[in-house]
């Protein structure tokens, strides 16, 4: 896969300290997810549990192992970090670009659905939990919020860095919460596929998991929100990944890393200490809202109905757009 411009040649026009500001904005991102989000204290393997065991060691952390209704109730309030100047640089070095196909009424509340989750969810951060790409002003009215994997809720002074940029617990209380608060103009922003998706994440290719994961339409229905499918074109193309097979031993230790921790350890690689992604336009494209109408029980019939539109809606959104964004006429969308 070739996009239209990459490496020096995105870097055409900028000053030398332009060009170390977007990296060490985007290193810093990078590194805060390793070593804050990824590597976590010694009882986090226990976070998934129903009952998180809490050790002598680990009771310094009691209030933020059990404290969700707090995250649920106090994310977003205070997101003075997703004004942050050194957003723009990150904007800047890849660059990152909001496209909107369709208008978002301010009078309704929304689920958007962001494809695909890739190795870090560029595109989403950048569009959603900053204000880099101008949201506000193509979206008037409507405020995002993204959710991520809610055990990272429950890492100390990480917790306080990702709640000041507005982000969610990707549970339902928390996605319920936030569309019920100050009337209508929410958009929660779920990175569908998640850590399966992440295992898929390669240049050149476009897999995205969804086909079983139904969850956020019934919610949907649930709340009367409706459906927005987003894709994010280059994602995938930021880092080199090591793919293993489904039946290998590293696809089996992966998986079972995935299920005990709740996020997946790629192998990857980028330019410059391994870390720095490569600069690979990202274009991040919002879909056409999917009409859903509010039913407190929806039906299994009910559900699938939407989850069909849904799926129907993103194929279309990734085949109309998939050459204005870079890729070639020969470009399919495979959905997992």
């Amino acid at each position: 896969m070739m996009w239209p411009l990459q490496g020096a040649e995105m870097t055409k026009g900028k000053t030398q300290w332009k060009e170390f500001l977007e990296a060490v904005s985007v290193l810093q991102w990078v590194l805060s997810f390793i070593f804050l989000g990824k590597i976590p204290p010694p009882h986090f393997p226990f976070l998934n549990m129903e009952k998180p065991v809490i050790t002598a060691a680990s009771a310094v952390y009691s209030q933020h192992l059990s404290d969700n209704t707090a995250v649920t109730v106090t994310s977003g309030k205070t997101i003075f970090v997703r004004k942050w100047r050194v957003w723009k640089h990150f904007r800047d070095f890849f660059p990152v670009k909001l496209v909107k196909t369709a208008e978002l009424s301010p009078n309704k509340n929304y689920i958007l659905g962001c494809h695909p989750h890739g190795i870090f969810s560029v595109g989403a951060f950048t569009c959603f939990s900053t204000d880099s790409c101008g949201f506000a002003e193509v979206f008037p009215g409507v405020r995002p919020s993204l959710a991520i994997l809610a055990g990272l809720f429950r890492i100390p002074f990480f917790r306080e860095y990702i709640m000041s940029a507005g982000l969610l617990p990707v549970s339902k209380p928390s996605i319920v919460n936030s569309l019920s608060k100050s009337g209508k103009g929410n958009a929660v922003v779920i990175v569908i596929g998640g850590a399966a998706e992440s295992l898929e994440a390669s240049p050149g290719v476009h897999t995205i998991v969804v086909k079983q994961r139904k969850g956020f339409v019934r919610v949907a229905l649930e709340l009367g929100a409706d459906l927005v499918p987003v894709y994010s074109f280059g994602e995938n193309a930021l880092f080199k990944q090591v793919i293993f097979s489904e039946s290998s031993l590293g696809r089996k230790l992966q998986d079972l890393f995935k299920n005990i921790m709740g996020f997946a350890p790629c192998l990857f690689v980028g330019e410059h200490f391994m870390f720095l992604p490569y600069r690979t336009p990202v274009t991040t494209v919002v879909g056409s809202p999917i009409s859903v109408p509010k039913c407190a029980s929806p039906t299994e019939e009910e559900v699938d109905h939407y989850h069909k539109l849904y799926m129907e809606a993103l194929s279309k959104l990734f085949h109309e757009h998939k050459v204005s964004c870079g890729l070639s006429e020969s470009h399919e969308l495979q959905i997992t």
